[in-house]
């Protein structure tokens, strides 16, 4: 099995803690080759993302990457804040332009991801290894497809080490964009974005909000298990264990999970992955 992460967000209150500490003693057992920490739109979950990375490799044990984000960030801050994870024994990033959140007045020191990579790299050398964001279906604000790539591998010249994607489920999308980021000059390893599907309406927000297209026949078979939520679950785990293994057949270098801090749906793709 090629290596596999997972990403979680960061817990809030002390019900939500509890459940992170089941789902990451659950996941811990498939051996992931690290996990990953979001961080809050304008940092306002800073505090948190510092406490869950911390809880997640020092009692978990786990390899982690927290995420971090331009958006509301001064150079000083971000300064301090790499230099704590660099204490702490982290080794691995993953570097983000980040979304405004409304009413937020300023953006920070840094607009793009490429200015963050770039700023990572001059003040902690090659101490992290550095994951960016890349686009199978383009970036929801990008002009169009050539300017996204354009944008891509700006972070990677930067000196990205790796690459994530958004989650998709066209496999074709993944397959055609590496293509592409190859005939750019891009030979950085891209690892697809796999979302498990549990609950099919709210991964229908979250694809209206992030520009991942459900293809219509799996939004019409979803539909027809009507408030079915097992039988849901079940073809839901299908359809993705089915295009995880042809992206790993097509020579995808690893999988990235996006848990939203639930083990079930996860578990029940990689179950069928190693069946």
């Amino acid at each position: 099995m090629p290596p596999i992460s997972f990403e979680f967000f960061p817990p809030k209150t002390d019900e939500q803690r509890a459940q992170l500490d089941q789902v990451a003693t659950s996941l811990k057992s498939l051996a992931p080759d690290y996990v990953s920490v979001t961080f809050g739109a304008g940092g306002s979950t800073l505090s948190y993302t510092g406490e869950t990375v911390r809880r997640l490799h020092q009692t978990h044990g786990l390899n982690v990457a927290p995420h971090l984000s331009c958006v509301g960030g001064t150079r000083a801050e971000l300064a301090e804040l790499l230099d704590s994870y660099r204490t702490a024994g982290y080794r691995r990033i993953v570097a983000l332009r980040g979304d405004l959140p409304s009413g937020m007045a300023s953006p920070g020191d840094f607009r793009y991801a490429a200015e963050l990579v770039r700023f990572i790299r001059e003040h902690s050398g090659d101490h992290f290894h550095i994951e960016v964001a890349a686009y199978p279906e383009t970036h929801p604000q990008a002009d169009d497809a050539l300017a996204d790539l354009r944008h891509f591998k700006a972070k990677v010249e930067a000196g990205a080490d790796g690459a994530i994607t958004q989650y998709f489920f066209n496999a074709d999308a993944y397959f055609r964009f590496v293509d592409d980021a190859r005939r750019f000059g891009v030979q950085i390893p891209i690892v697809p974005g796999i979302m498990p599907i549990s609950n099919f309406s709210q991964l229908k927000r979250f694809s209206d909000a992030c520009g991942a297209e459900i293809p219509r026949w799996i939004a019409r078979r979803m539909q027809a298990h009507g408030d079915d939520a097992a039988s849901i679950r079940e073809l839901g785990a299908d359809v993705v264990a089915q295009m995880c293994r042809r992206l790993l057949d097509g020579g995808a270098p690893g999988l990235h999970f996006y848990t939203l801090n639930r083990a079930k749906a996860t578990r029940a793709v990689l179950d069928r992955l190693h069946g």
